[in-house]
């Protein structure tokens, strides 16, 4: 039997992280977090993330920059970012890439569980 679906979540503010990993994990998924976009691809969670949540700004490589580099290598994940941060340039590129959402920090609870239930069914 196959357990809950993995959500992989990546921030530099360990803060975000815990308050997201706990949400997450009170909608019944499996969390696994990462401080940076290169933590998370030198994982084994890139193979089996049902979805992936991320940060914009990042040291090292950005959110944008881990989901190219994910569909560069011929992963097609599920994204949602959530930035402190917006901007219609990024929310665009990112929307075009494929991300299926584009929250702003702080987040509506009920909007990520509408975007993780879409990314897992």
């Amino acid at each position: 039997m196959a357990g809950p679906p993995v959500i992989s979540i990546v921030d530099d503010d360990a803060w975000a992280r815990s308050g997201l990993a706990d949400l997450i994990l009170s909608l019944g998924y499996e969390v696994r977090s990462f401080e940076s976009a290169e933590q998370f691809i030198q994982s084994d969670s890139v193979n089996d993330t049902a979805c992936l949540i991320t940060d914009l700004n990042m040291p090292g490589l950005s959110g944008l920059d881990l989901q190219s580099h994910l569909r560069r290598q011929g992963y097609r994940t599920p994204v949602i970012f959530v930035t402190a941060y917006p901007s219609d340039k990024h929310r665009e590129q990112a929307l075009a890439d494929g991300a299926i959402g584009f929250l702003t920090k702080p987040y509506d609870e009920k909007s990520l569980a509408a975007c993780l239930t879409r990314a897992t069914q």
